[in-house]
């Protein structure tokens, strides 16, 4: 029987240590990857952005809040309850302090003679919102149509 060389014996050595070293490393990648989800809100309806709102709620429950990047995207008259005086304004700013990003289309606003002095002080903007879900999409974001 051939005798194995200290080279062959530390190149087996190191095949198996990656070789049991890989699932490891595989469930450790898959933890830090994050749940994305995007919801499109285009309904001027404190009912709609209440139900909305408590669905964010449900899902970082339901993958637990580290597990999950949220953002939602208002365009058209849903812009409208970004507003400062927004009759879901207290529930829109607990969505932001627990980590979702919301973002008021400019074009709407722009057609609607909106400015930010006019919104909630903690949201974003962004282009286009049709433009943003698009993009969202592509980079494999769940799209949430509530």
């Amino acid at each position: 029987m051939p005798t194995m060389s200290k080279r062959s014996l530390f190149i087996a050595g190191g095949a198996a240590l990656l070789a049991a070293a890989l699932p490891v490393a595989t469930r450790a990648q898959a933890q830090l990857v994050k749940n994305r989800a995007l919801f499109q809100v285009t309904d001027n309806d404190p009912a709609r952005w209440n139900m909305i709102l408590n669905n964010m709620v449900n899902l970082k429950e339901g993958v637990g809040s580290e597990s999950v990047e949220i953002e939602l995207v208002a365009y058209g008259p849903g812009v409208l309850m970004l507003k400062a005086d927004s009759p879901v304004k207290h529930r829109i700013a607990d969505a932001l302090k627990s980590g979702v990003q919301v973002n008021a289309c400019q074009n709407t606003m722009n057609a609607m003679k909106l400015a930010p002095a006019d919104m909630q002080p903690e949201i974003g903007y962004v282009p286009s919102g049709v433009v943003e879900v698009m993009k969202k999409q592509q980079q494999g974001w769940a799209y949430i149509r509530s």
